[in-house]
């Protein structure tokens, strides 16, 4: 099975980096976000991409043209005919199709501009700025149990401090700790949908979390599976460095493979 994700918009909020380079592209660890996320798919048995570029797309598909050379030992022979020897040659069990999806096109069309690489069988979506511990095939086992076109992957992204309860005249009844009862579960990406999500995209124009998931919603396609574990985004400078912190602490919980 495929995994397609989502790695062409602008990151403007996090432009400190962004205007360098993709938001997928920004390192966590000396290493992109992107190949933190496609590394989690490959430690379950994964390693087959679709990634969906737009802006500054020739970043993306350079570092994988040279991926083996920043990994790899390498010898430049400028003496016997300009020879490049490469020592303990090191690359991931990885195929990644790299496709320009279009600098302005939205999400759902970006989705729909790659369907001919996915051809007619289920497939995994998710988004290039966004790690976290998912059992991947524990949804992809509830997505084929319960039949339905789309499965999204849900969090309870909470509170992060005091929780008050206040009446209606402004009087404080309440003041706690923050609960997993509190804040509002949210869309994080690692999806799976059935070949027929493409013909709920008309084009371009479509963001793929307004009309096809609400089609899909309203014909009771679209099942939530609700993740428990870690997941964080890095939406902005100040997530970037807090993943940053995380990943040199040794103990990222994204980091499931050996």
């Amino acid at each position: 099975m495929k995994i397609v994700i989502l790695a062409g918009g602008f990151g403007t909020r996090i432009s400190e980096e962004s205007h360098l380079k993709p938001k997928p592209m920004i390192e966590i660890g000396g290493m992109p976000i992107l190949w933190h996320i496609m590394k989690e798919y490959a430690w379950y048995g994964f390693n087959e991409f679709v990634i969906c570029a737009g802006y500054k797309q020739h970043v993306i598909k350079e570092w994988f043209s040279d991926y083996f050379l920043h990994t790899s030992d390498i010898t430049f022979d400028f003496t016997n005919g300009n020879k490049m020897i490469i020592h303990n040659k090191h690359a991931e069990p990885l195929k990644a199709t790299i496709v320009d999806t279009g600098l302005d096109t939205m999400t759902g069309g970006r989705v729909k501009r790659i369907k001919d690489y996915i051809g007619n069988e289920p497939f995994m979506l998710t988004y290039g700025d966004a790690v976290g511990d998912i059992n991947i095939p524990e949804l992809l086992a509830y997505h084929q149990a319960h039949g339905k076109i789309g499965t999204v992957s849900v969090y309870n992204f909470g509170q992060n401090k005091g929780v008050l309860d206040i009446a209606a005249n402004g009087k404080v009844n309440a003041f706690r700790e923050k609960s997993d009862l509190d804040g509002d579960l949210i869309n994080i990406g690692f999806m799976v949908f059935n070949p027929e999500i493409f013909d709920y995209i008309e084009g371009d124009s479509i963001v793929f979390e307004q009309e096809p998931l609400n089609t899909l919603v309203q014909e009771g396609q679209l099942i939530a599976y609700t993740h428990k574990g870690f997941w964080q985004c890095m939406d902005t400078l100040r997530e970037k460095q807090q993943l940053e912190k995380i990943w040199e602490s040794g103990k990222a919980p994204w980091k499931i493979w050996d």
